[in-house]
């Protein structure tokens, strides 16, 4: 998964900061789930629940940089360039995509709160299991967005100009 991770950065990054730190986030939450899932690994009674926090935390800031900046910073860029067919992509991609947050949502609220937490440490290696398997389809589908909004528009390393000749780069 974590090279899957890195290949996504090069074959996307530089291309667009936005879309650099985004990539950057996703890369560090799959570290915490590694260390998180050595946790568990090693001996689940031990593990922190500070670690949990951590990973949650870092899934949480990915999802939402997700739904709040750069989906909406991708649909505006292929409204700019008036590609109907890339939103139309978009809308079927982001429907897929939609599916997998509710499962982090769940994630999230289960361990929330240490007594909770505590409750449900054995259930804890399933939901990382899951959440993994979940991730990893949902990162396809995210370079599948960003090659069809992003880089379809901006074939070099430089953030294309669209029509109407104002740059879409948010740094």
């Amino acid at each position: 998964m974590l090279e899957d991770c890195k290949t996504a950065r090069e074959r996307w990054g530089g291309v667009h900061a936005l879309i650099d730190r985004w990539l950057e986030q996703r890369y560090d939450m799959l570290v915490t789930l590694v260390d998180l899932r050595e946790f568990c690994d090693a001996d689940l009674s031990a593990v922190p629940k500070a670690r949990i926090d951590a990973f949650s935390e870092a899934l949480m800031d990915y999802i939402s940089a997700g739904h709040f900046e750069i989906y909406p910073q991708l649909r505006e860029e292929a409204k700019a360039f008036d590609d109907q067919e890339a939103l139309t992509v978009a809308d079927k991609l982001l429907a897929r995509v939609d599916a997998s947050t509710q499962l982090v949502l769940d994630f999230d609220n289960e361990y929330a709160t240490p007594s909770r937490c505590q409750h449900y440490i054995d259930r804890l290696p399933g939901w990382l299991e899951k959440l993994g398997a979940t991730m990893t389809e949902r990162f396809d589908l995210e370079d599948q967005l960003i090659g069809r909004l992003h880089a379809v528009h901006a074939p070099s390393s430089e953030v294309a100009t669209p029509p109407d000749g104002q740059s879409l780069r948010t740094e």
